[in-house]
């Protein structure tokens, strides 16, 4: 049985499978023996959450994958926000466990795209997919992740990368006035910086500083209170009632970078197998997803336009994919 985990500065959810009957039998990995998510800031360490959670179910596990929101380098890993530092020898040795395998979260996503099913995705660009073809994956949660997968004849692998920290470039001028503002605020404006939970605050900064619309008293004082100031502003977008212009615009224009960049992420790897979003903020905005903007800014592509035209995109919709892919890869499904 497989102890997998998805490790993340906020949460830790952890849970047992067993694969009985093989690979045939992979339609299993939807159903763990048993589950839990911890609050991560509770515990001084993974240590200390797996021993708790292996306690209370009472089941014995002989190998563990846990997909880590952060870097792995030679099976080291630290968690982003949290003062964990993971080793792959160390954890065996500290849990008894014959092995021990980290991966990157979005790693652990990709690993999952494979096994999603229909009710898992949103799709916004239909396209034509081509069997085998290579498969990208970009989201924005607090951060911008982007992985890929490639088929090897036999099946498909992941490959992580940090492809969100590559260098932010302006679809249109508003975009370029938004890159100017941002470089004399930072050393280097990545894609991150503009597509991500930390990106959104960045653009309404930057529209509001501009004079595109006037900040709404009551957001500027949602965002103080809460402190995070992207749930206030996607939720104040959002408002079918009564939108905030400022807000609204914010969102477009994080949509319209989305777009492009997702359609980038597509030709770098020929993702013809597709394209699917993560993260925690697709599923958030998919009315906004939807209105066109997304669409237009990911086939922009000049002479390969028709190529994107043919990508399929897809808005991933389960919240637990990266657990389904971090067990899929311990499995060696």
């Amino acid at each position: 049985m497989l102890l997998a985990g998805d490790i993340g500065g906020t949460k830790t959810t952890l849970a047992v499978f067993s694969l009985e009957g093989g690979p045939a039998a992979a339609g299993n990995i939807r159903a763990p023996l048993a589950e839990k998510t911890f609050p991560s800031a509770d515990y001084p360490s993974l240590e200390a959450v797996v021993r708790e959670f292996l306690s209370q179910v009472d089941l014995k596990v002989d190998r563990a994958a846990f997909g880590v929101a952060g870097p792995v380098v030679g099976g080291q890993a630290k968690v982003t926000n949290l003062p964990w530092v993971m080793r792959e020898s160390q954890l065996e040795q500290e849990l008894g466990l014959g092995s021990v395998h980290l991966l990157n979260d979005l790693e652990a996503i990709a690993n999952g795209v494979p096994f999603l099913e229909p009710a898992d995705l949103h799709t916004l660009n239909e396209g034509e997919p081509d069997p085998g073809g290579a498969i990208a994956v970009i989201a924005p949660g607090t951060g911008l992740g982007e992985a890929f997968l490639t088929w090897d004849g036999a099946r498909y692998r992941a490959h992580a990368s940090e492809g969100g920290h590559a260098t932010f470039a302006p679809l249109d001028p508003l975009q370029i006035e938004l890159l100017r503002y941002l470089q004399e605020r930072f050393d280097h404006v990545s894609f991150e910086r503009v597509c991500s939970g930390i990106g959104i605050p960045n653009i309404y900064a930057f529209l509001r500083d501009s004079g595109y619309a006037e900040e709404s008293a009551w957001v500027a004082e949602q965002i103080d209170v809460q402190g995070d100031a992207t749930p206030p502003i996607v939720n104040a977008a959002l408002d079918a009632e009564t939108p905030c212009p400022l807000c609204a615009a914010t969102l477009d224009t994080f949509v319209s970078i989305l777009g492009s960049e997702a359609g980038n992420l597509a030709l770098k790897v020929m993702a013809t197998g597709g394209v699917y979003l993560g993260g925690g903020i697709p599923p958030r905005i998919l009315p906004a997803l939807e209105r066109g903007t997304f669409v237009s800014a990911f086939q922009h592509k000049g002479r390969l336009s028709r190529v994107l035209e043919r990508t399929p995109a897809h808005v991933i919709l389960n919240p637990k994919a990266a657990l389904l892919g971090t067990a899929c890869f311990g499995l060696g499904l």
